[in-house]
């Protein structure tokens, strides 16, 4: 191409870009930039979305990290054109009280390759348009977003835009290099009880100082955790916690990896992805990592006999032995309850691990997690709860055959009570069981079933002690009158335990959900006090009894609306509108509206630290003090107007209102001084 026509050309980009104009909001200048002066039909372009965010505050990367979001881009482009996913720079870490969030200050380019079609015309104009969405915080939070757009013409051949190329090849540099970039290294993950080692053996000769490992994922590690690297024999291995609420499985280090050489003032980043191991690969750390989730399920397993949720039924069975003439049926009943003990948490691990093998996320009690297996087991122990009452007797609602069986089996009863035990004792998490469960959750099958069962050996040694042992009850009075009161007062426990499963389900899937637990409970005791009626129970009491009892599950085991839950757990508090406000001014009482966001970390740390503390809703109740909590994670006009009329433009915002006076505006960084004096003010 002459040079006249190249210098035409040039002349033509800039004047084209020129016309776009980078578009300011308050806390950021936006823009797009291209790397090249025009577009060469079939050929990539590579265009930046610039951000140049004022000091002090900054934007997000893909994993936002504790709080925040991400920056998106929606393109409008010309038919043929097709553009790429965002390439993000490596992020700091942006600390934030007890958080801790990934990011960019200064300035921060988004790379985004754009595939052109072949068909293009040379000479025309194509103009590539987008909006772009940002989160830019400091203390507040802010969302922003702009329409942006770059024209250029179609060329045969381009030139470097002379605003565009240099800062696109700068960003380009601080981009993470492929996996392969790290030739000569070795890279291995491995489950440990906190989360995953990751071992680096770098070539000979290279030092790394620091290394800091940013994940693609949420859910992943914990971002406010310390990343400890450590010098090892082989290398370093650099320590990465398990998030406090994990999402999907930890089988992958997947993320960015930042090296630090002496020496580099740039730290050099790597893109990676490694299978995490289920043990240290080879060593004696496993081995001792293993010994000590082993002791710690045993002693764990002996704590839950003590258990709220465990202890009535324990202390039913040892009702038994006091009972008992027959050692060495004593005996055998004692293993069998062992057995059922050892064959549920068998079960239970076979479940959780096939479940996690399958990319669900779960955990301990993971089968409580289901709002109406929540109910099902409040409705079972109510059940039981009325027949240690004497309301009613089993062998008055099943047929006599099955209450022949039942009375000739003491056997098959043993067993089912191992299995009733670990059923009610998998809510419960007791002391010594937290790293034992996590390191079986992040091994090899065989290993986590091994601490399974020092976690089911240890919750049945009690109990198969005292059977094999009937010495030791020797201190028991013997059977008479006290043992049915014992019996009747055992029932307050299974009533109590039947409440707290009923306060789960209310956290679970909301107040409705309770009330149907209720409704079932009545058909459930009606049942019982047809059954409990005295005389003989012909076909119809039985079909009666049966059709209550299966209505009383098909009430307890109704589909829950699990959405609710978010709303009970916020009871104190009540959503924003102008007519609730209004309303509640009327009363005379003040009101406090918090203006928040999930995606704002300022405003999780104030909820954490502060308004969710006992001492400052104990202050918020003395002083009759309205909740109000003004919810701006999806955007509500209605919030933004009223944010307006405060002088503030994003969140967090928090605001004492008292009727017939101004608006009192509290700092954004909250404390429960400040919240005291305010409302005293």
């Amino acid at each position: 191409m002459p040079r006249l026509a190249l210098a035409a050309l040039l002349a033509l980009a800039t004047a084209l870009n020129a016309a776009a104009a980078p578009v300011r909001t308050p806390h950021v200048e936006a823009e797009l930039l291209a790397e090249r002066t025009a577009i060469v039909p079939g050929e990539p372009l590579t265009v930046a979305l610039r951000l140049a965010i004022i000091p002090g505050w900054h934007t997000y990367w893909r994993n936002p990290g504790d709080s925040g979001e991400p920056t998106r881009i929606e393109w409008r482009l010309p038919p043929g054109f097709e553009a790429g996913a965002i390439e993000w720079p490596v992020p700091e870490r942006l600390p934030a009280g007890p958080l801790m969030n990934f990011g960019y200050q200064g300035e921060a380019l988004h790379l985004v390759r754009i595939d052109t079609p072949r068909d293009l015309v040379p000479g025309t104009a194509v103009t590539l348009a987008a909006r772009a969405w940002w989160l830019v915080c400091e203390v507040r939070c802010i969302p922003e977003d702009a329409e942006l757009a770059v024209t250029l013409p179609v060329a045969s051949r381009a030139q470097p835009d002379p605003r565009g190329a240099g800062p696109i090849a700068a960003a380009r540099a601080r981009l993470p290099a492929p996996a392969e970039a790290l030739a000569g290294w070795k890279l291995a993950a491995h489950a440990v009880p906190e989360g995953v080692a990751l071992d680096l053996a770098p070539p000979q000769g290279v030092v790394v100082p620091e290394a800091r490992f940013f994940p693609f994922e949420e859910g992943k590690i914990e971002p406010a955790a310390p990343q400890r690297l450590e010098a090892t024999d082989r290398g370093y291995r650099l320590a990465l916690a398990r998030a406090a609420q994990p999402v999907g499985a930890f089988d992958r280090v997947a993320g960015v990896l930042a090296l630090s050489p002496p020496g580099d003032p740039s730290p050099r980043a790597f893109t990676i992805d490694v299978a995490v191991a289920p043990a240290a690969p080879g060593g004696s750390f496993a081995g001792l990592a293993l010994v000590a989730a082993l002791l710690a399920a045993f002693a764990g397993g002996l704590v839950l006999n003590l258990m709220p949720c465990v202890l009535p039924v324990l202390a039913i069975k040892v009702l038994g032995f006091a009972d008992a003439a027959d050692t060495r049926a004593g005996r055998r009943r004692g293993l069998l309850y062992g057995a059922g003990v050892l064959v549920s948490f068998w079960v239970l691990a076979g479940l959780l691990l096939a479940l996690r093998a399958g990319g669900e996320e779960l955990g301990w009690g993971f089968q409580l997690q289901s709002p109406a297996a929540v109910a099902l087991l409040a409705l079972l122990f109510f059940a039981l709860a009325l027949n240690l009452s004497g309301v009613f007797e089993l062998a008055n609602i099943v047929p006599a055959r099955v209450a022949a069986a039942g009375a000739n089996g003491p056997s098959l009863d043993a067993f089912l009570t191992g299995v009733l035990a670990v059923v009610i004792a998998s809510p419960c998490t007791a002391p010594f069981m937290g790293a034992a469960l996590g390191f079986a959750l992040t091994v090899d099958a065989a290993t986590a079933f091994a601490v399974f069962t020092a976690l089911a050996l240890g919750m049945a040694l009690p109990y198969v002690l005292l059977a094999w042992f009937p010495a030791w009850l020797a201190r028991v009075p013997k059977p008479g009158p006290w043992m049915l009161r014992l019996k009747q007062a055992l029932a307050f426990p299974l009533y109590a335990t039947a409440a707290w499963l009923a306060w789960v389900l209310g956290r679970q899937a909301g107040p409705d959900a309770v009330a149907w637990l209720l409704v079932a409970a009545v058909v459930a005791g009606l049942a019982a006090w047809i059954a409990g009626l005295p005389g003989d129970r012909g076909p119809v009491a039985r079909t009666a009894v049966a059709l209550l009892a299966a209505a009383a599950v098909a009430i307890a085991a109704l589909p829950r609306d699990a959405t609710t839950a978010a709303a009970a757990a916020e009871a104190n508090w009540q959503p924003y509108s102008r007519e609730t406000l209004a309303a509640l001014l009327a009363s005379g009482r003040p009101v406090f509206v918090d203006f928040t966001a999930a995606w704002c970390v300022t405003c999780q740390v104030n909820k954490r630290l502060v308004l969710a503390s006992e001492e400052t809703l104990a202050a918020f109740r003395a002083r009759g003090v309205h909740l109000v909590r003004a919810d701006w994670t999806r955007r509500d006009p209605e919030i933004a107007q009223a944010l307006a009329e405060i002088g503030r433009s994003g969140v967090p915002a928090y605001v004492v209102y008292k009727p017939g006076r101004a608006p009192l505006v509290l700092p954004e960084i909250l404390t429960r001084e400040r919240v005291i004096a305010a409302l005293d003010g």
